[in-house]
């Protein structure tokens, strides 16, 4: 091999490896972008260690989605909106393909929804339903099982507005 050729393949090498690095940490780290009725610029972006320092609900239930029992761990969404100092009337959340849902903030509850940042004790990757998912303990009350809350169980959330 010649020197350039050993230098090119390293270089390639190189980048290939920067690039899946980046990648893979990508997927972990996209912040949980919220906004309010006022303005739909970001006004707040929140980290996941953020939300992971934040009280955690931790259950078991079986999905429409998964197979099996699941375990889930996460922030409350209303005790995230308690934390950001936030209120409103309804929250819109928005997935990362743009699919959005709304909730009616009166119907947030302590323990349901979480807003999950964990599923089996690992962080959610975006090509497994994260970086956040919105999950109800389906198993735990009828009320959970519904057409209504399967709709709002959006994953691959990134983005909530607050509307009065």
């Amino acid at each position: 091999m010649t020197p350039a050729f050993l230098t090119r393949s390293l270089l390639g090498a190189y980048a290939l490896a920067v690039n899946m690095t980046t990648s893979a940490l990508g997927q972990d780290v996209i912040p949980l972008q919220v906004t309010t009725a006022d303005t739909d610029a970001v006004a707040i972006e929140v980290s996941l260690e953020t939300l992971e320092s934040l009280d955690q609900t931790t259950f078991t239930t079986t999905t429409i989605w998964t197979d099996g029992d699941v375990q889930f761990s996460g922030v409350s969404l209303k005790a995230l909106l308690a934390y950001l100092d936030l209120d409103g009337q309804s929250l819109e959340m928005v997935a990362l393909n743009d699919y959005a849902v709304s909730m009616p903030v009166a119907e947030l509850e302590d323990g349901a929804p979480i807003l999950a940042t964990r599923m089996n004790g690992e962080t959610m990757s975006v090509r497994d339903k994260g970086p956040y998912w919105v999950v109800f303990p389906y198993d735990s009350d009828p009320k959970y099982s519904t057409e209504t809350n399967y709709a709002r169980s959006i994953w691959q959330l990134n983005r909530l507005k607050v509307v009065d």
